[in-house]
Formats: C-alpha cells, sequence, structure tokens
C-alpha cells in the first residue's frame, strides 16, 4: 500500500496503560504537519484491563468521518492481537511487539509486517518500572515518525510543550521517541509506503472536543448555574464549565467566582436545580446522557407546562438501561423530543462539530429564555469526549442576550391591562413572565405543574385547559421560525434521490454522497440542525422521490419523527442505520444506500413484469 497524506491508523491498546497520551501526542503531531486529522478514542467503561482503540484518520481531502478500515495496525494488546491482525486492509502494514514471537497464525501474505521489541528496548533503556509502561507507548510513536516519515522535531517540541513546567518528565520521553525512532531507521529502511508530508490544509482551524466547545459556549452565553450529577460521557462537560469559570466567572475586586456548580442526588434533582435557578432568573443548564434523560423526563414535563427556561446537552450514549456507556449514538432523540408523560415536544438541536458546540449551546440559552421551555443539545459521544478539526470560535463582544419577554417593575407600573402569565396578548403563542421579586405589589403568580387558566390560577375546566395546550402548539409553530435553519447541498437540481443526517453523522455522509457521486449515483443532502423541522425540510422531502435517512440508532429514530410530524409516506423515507456503538463510516453508508437502491431497482422490475 503506498499513500500520502491520506490514511487510517489504529492504535490497539489496554486500557489503563497510559496509551491515549502518546496515541493523542501522536493525532496532534499529524495535526501541526498541517493535516486534517480525526482521531476516535474507543475505550471500555472500565477503569485499567481490557482492549481500548485509538483511530486516526489522515485526510489531506479533509474528511473528518470515520472511512472504514485500517491502513497501519499499532497491536500492543496480546488480547485483540489477532483480531487487530485480521482486521487490517490488504496492502497495511502490521507493527507489533516482536518482544515475544507471532504464533502460526498469523500468516498473512497480503500484509507487511513490522516487528519491534517494545517491551525489551523499554526495559533495556529505563529502569523505572512506573514508567516503562508509559514510554513503551512513546517508542511506538517514535517509530511511527520514522515509518511515516514525519518531522522529527515537532514530535519533539510537542514534548517540551506538554512537560514545560516539569523539564525532567520531558527527557525520559524525548529519549523514547529517539529509540523508536532509531530501531526502524536501522531496522525497517524503506519498509512502509504510507508517508506524510507537510502542508496547509489545516489552516486556522483547531482541535478541539465537543463538550469543552458547548462549555464555553455555555459560559459566553451567560450561564452561572450549572446543576448535574455525574454519568459517562457528559460528566467532562461541568468539569469544563468549572474550569472556563475559574477563567471568566471571577469578580476581578474580590476574586470571587460568579458561578454556582451543584452536584445533586441524582439526575432529577439535577434538572431541579436549572427549572429553579432558571425560574429565578439566572441562566442555568445541565449535561446528562440517555439514562439521566429518563430520569429527567417528569421535570422536563413541568418545565414545558409551567413554561421556564431550561437548557440540557444530552451527550448520548447506547443503550437501552446502561448499555455500553463508552460507545456512542443517536439513540435519545424520540425520548428527548416528547419527553413527559401527556402531549409535549421539546426543542431539540443538532451540533455536527466544537463549532457548532458552541455556537449552538450559546444559542440554546437565548431559545430556551425566548421560548420559555427546555432546549436539548443533542450531543454524542463521539463528538462530546474525541477531538474534532473545527473552526475556532468566534464571539461577538455586541451580542446581547435575548431574555425574552420579561417585564420590569416600570412595565408593570405602566401597564394598563390585568396581566396574566399565561395570557398570550401578541399571538405567538408566547406570554410575558415577571422574575421573582421585580415589584413589590405587582408581577406575582403561581407557578404550578397542573392546570392553569392565563392568569396562572388552578382550574379543570376542560375548555380552558384545551386552550392552554393549543396555545403551546402555536408556541411550537413560532420555534420554527426561531431554530437554526437545516444546511442543503444540491449536488443535482434534476435528482430525484435525496439524503437527510444530523450530528456526528455528517462528516461520513457527505463523503459517501461523494463517493457515490464518482459512481454516478448524485444525491442531494440535507444536514438537520434543530427540531422542529422547518419549511426546507418539508420542501426538500416533496421535492425528491427517493429519502435516505441516515443515523446511529436501530429503530430509525429520525425517520419517525419525520414521518409523525410530516406525515410523510414511510415507504418514501428509507432507513440507513448504524448501531454498533462506533462512529458510522463513509463505506457503512455507501454500501447501505447503494444496496437499497438495488433493491428498489429489483422491485420496480418484479413490479413492471407482473404489471
Amino acid at each position: 500500500m503506498e499513500r500520502v497524506n491520506e490514511f487510517v491508523v489504529r492504535f490497539a491498546n489496554v486500557n489503563g496503560s497510559g496509551s491515549a497520551s502518546a496515541n493523542n501526542l501522536f493525532a496532534k503531531a499529524i495535526f501541526r504537519h498541517g493535516l486534517p486529522v480525526s482521531p476516535k478514542n474507543i475505550f471500555p467503561s472500565n477503569i485499567q484491563g481490557l482492549p481500548t482503540w485509538y483511530e486516526v484518520r489522515v485526510s489531506e481531502y479533509g474528511y473528518l468521518g470515520r472511512r472504514g478500515g485500517f491502513d497501519l495496525v499499532v497491536a500492543v494488546n496480546g488480547q485483540t492481537l489477532l483480531r487487530d491482525y485480521r482486521e487490517l486492509s490488504p496492502g497495511g502494514y502490521f507493527l507489533y511487539d516482536s518482544s515475544r514471537e507471532l504464533t502460526p497464525d498469523f500468516d498473512r501474505t497480503d500484509v507487511t509486517p513490522i516487528p519491534i521489541p517494545l517491551t525489551d528496548l523499554c526495559n533495556t533503556a529505563f529502569q523505572n518500572p512506573k514508567l516503562r509502561q508509559l514510554l513503551k507507548n512513546i517508542i511506538y510513536v517514535g517509530s511511527l515518525a520514522y515509518l511515516l516519515n514525519m518531522d522529527f522535531s515537532v514530535l519533539t517540541e510537542a514534548i517540551e510543550k506538554q512537560f514545560s513546567k516539569k523539564p525532567k518528565l520531558a527527557e525520559p520521553n524525548i529519549k523514547a521517541l529517539e529509540i523508536g525512532y532509531a530501531y526502524s531507521r536501522d531496522h525497517h529502511p524503506d519498509t512502509c509506503r504510507l508517508r506524510v508530508q507537510k502542508t496547509d490544509r489545516v489552516g486556522d482551524n483547531i482541535l478541539m472536543d465537543g463538550n469543552s466547545a458547548f462549555a464555553l459556549g455555555a459560559v459566553y452565553a451567560g450561564a452561572t448555574v450549572a446543576g448535574w450529577y455525574p454519568i459517562t460521557p457528559s460528566t467532562s462537560v461541568v468539569e469544563a464549565f468549572e474550569k472556563y469559570t475559574k477563567m471568566f466567572r471571577v469578580e476581578a475586586d474580590t476574586g470571587r467566582r460568579k458561578a454556582a456548580i451543584i452536584q445533586a442526588e441524582d439526575e432529577l434533582a439535577a434538572l431541579g436545580i436549572v427549572i429553579g435557578a432558571s425560574w429565578n432568573g439566572a441562566r442555568a443548564f445541565t449535561a446528562t446522557s440517555g439514562p439521566g434523560i429518563s430520569l429527567m423526563s417528569e421535570f422536563l414535563g413541568l418545565a414545558y407546562f409551567a413554561e421556564i427556561p431550561a437548557v440540557i446537552c444530552d451527550v448520548q450514549r447506547t443503550g437501552p438501561s446502561t448499555g455500553m456507556p463508552t460507545r456512542t449514538q443517536q439513540s435519545d432523540l424520540l425520548a428527548c423530543a416528547y419527553a413527559s408523560h401527556g402531549d409535549t415536544k421539546h426543542v431539540l438541536l443538532f451540533p455536527c462539530d466544537p463549532h457548532e458546540c458552541f455556537d449552538l449551546g450559546a444559542d440554546s440559552f437565548d431559545l430556551a429564555e425566548r421560548l420559555q421551555t427546555p432546549v436539548i443539545i443533542m450531543s454524542d459521544l463521539d463528538l462530546g469526549m474525541n477531538d474534532h478539526i473545527s473552526p475556532p470560535l468566534n464571539w461577538d463582544d455586541s451580542r446581547t442576550y435575548d431574555r425574552g419577554k420579561v417585564l420590569t417593575a416600570e412595565d408593570l407600573d405602566n401597564r394598563q391591562e390585568k396581566w396574566g402569565r399565561y395570557l398570550d396578548v401578541d399571538g405567538d403563542g408566547i406570554c410575558y413572565r415577571t422574575y421573582p421579586g421585580t415589584h413589590p405589589t405587582k408581577g406575582s403568580y403561581f407557578t404550578r405543574g397542573t392546570s392553569h387558566n392565563e392568569y396562572s390560577a388552578y382550574t379543570e375546566e376542560s375548555p380552558i385547559y384545551q386552550a392552554g395546550m393549543e396555545r403551546l402548539l402555536v408556541k411550537w409553530q413560532t420555534a420554527r421560525s426561531l431554530v437554526p435553519s437545516p444546511r442543503v447541498k444540491m449536488r443535482d437540481p434534476e435528482s430525484r434521490l435525496g439524503a437527510i443526517f444530523f450530528g456526528t453523522t455528517t462528516h461520513a455522509a457527505y463523503e459517501a454522497m461523494g463517493n457515490l457521486a464518482s459512481q454516478g449515483v448524485k444525491i442531494n443532502s440535507l444536514r438537520l440542525r434543530a427540531f422542529p423541522f422547518q419549511d426546507e425540510v418539508i420542501e426538500f422531502i416533496d421535492r425528491h422521490e427517493t429519502i435516505f435517512i441516515i443515523e446511529q440508532n436501530r429503530d430509525g429514530q429520525m425517520r419517525t419523527l419525520l414521518i409523525g410530524e410530516g406525515n410523510f409516506a414511510p415507504e418514501k423515507l428509507l432507513p440507513v442505520l448504524s448501531f454498533d456503538g462506533m462512529p458510522i463510516t463513509a463505506t457503512c453508508i455507501t454500501s447501505k444506500i447503494k444496496a437499497l437502491l438495488e433493491q428498489k431497482q429489483q422491485q420496480s422490475s418484479k413490479d413492471g413484469g407482473n404489471a
């Protein structure tokens, strides 16, 4: 296999061995060579001992999703050694720890073995047993630097920067790099034909994870309260929020931090904290995953019906129940869209990269207050915990927060007509509210989750309840004009084929659309960014004969939402699904769409023959 700046490297390690730092060093070094890179950390839910993988997609063409397949495997986990060997693409390279000999099962003739005695090299060079395992990982990074023709100084500079405050720790790490580089140079010259060449395809882009980006967006949006309960993979959202509040939420004169981060006893209580703080005028949020959404369902219904702003960042993982806590999926769509008993509909936002986690995260606070309702950011483990290439994060310092329809004391004094908390005077379904303590005698009301009239008084009168529920539907229609618009790409205006996708499916889907176009199958695409669906979504589906709905769950939940909300014929919307817990690949999407098209063609021929 001979490729330049376009290949996939897979590291096969043991969880808890310190490999993540070394693998991350490799990915960032590729990025510093000016190459787009897409690292995926695939790790188990235990602390130590189980297999873990780290995939690095190197793509000068800018493909940022998983391609499918591996061109070079760094195999240092004896548990999965044979599996990793067998999954290597034909023509690929198999770098392994040759301190132990391979068994006769390793008999492929279509791959190139690269034996390096990592353990022996490490034991000879380093005496500290605690450092040996960590530095063994650095040795294979040094070997890759030679094999891939990387600029060695990029790696040493990264090490020096990482340990700038502890330069003594940098010395053994750089020595380990040099050992690996020298061994490959002396024993494997001209062995690997995968090459890294410096370029400037990265531009001013950054590498960042989605959880940190959302947390920073929350800070910039003015959030001062986080109620939370730790749950993988969302915990780092609040950890990042805490870090950023220490930087940006501190009073200059007193040094006091102007933020409250409260760990609750469970997810339901965490959302209760958010609802209470938001009702009181603060901007508040929580971060959770699928099991937390299940527990929060009752309070989501309260916030919807009592019309209280709330922001929830749902970093999705596999389910049901505990599922696979450290695997990714897009399987909370229906649970979030209609969370709670009774008739509820919640605004959902679908970011596809850290830049949108920042932007949509900040926008969610404006939307929640403007609409007086919960807004849920639909992230996932892949987006939240992995580094992604992203445009730089920008903030307009002239931007003002949209607090929505909030009455001041002066507004209440100047008001001629009687104020009602749930009285719609503008016809958009959104009523005026007050903060507690706004006025000594005016503007107070009773907040309740039970049925209420326009003046927030308890009622069981059917017409009044029905009118209130219908008004909430009017507000839902208003939300359609406020949420982010979809992104449409028309490859061929005459094509009758369309594809719809969202979130972390985006990058692999765009690559798949390009693959299919090169084979003569031109598919127009629409990337969803929000629920409720706007007119552009309905029009896109109407203008195409067949729509492929690409998503990462078993039951086609987005397809179900589209059918239900748009009243489309189910046979028009074809599911393209992946639900193995791994980020979806372009290869998977391409093959499944081709299979569906072949089935349609066969069915059409059969129907024609019967006619």
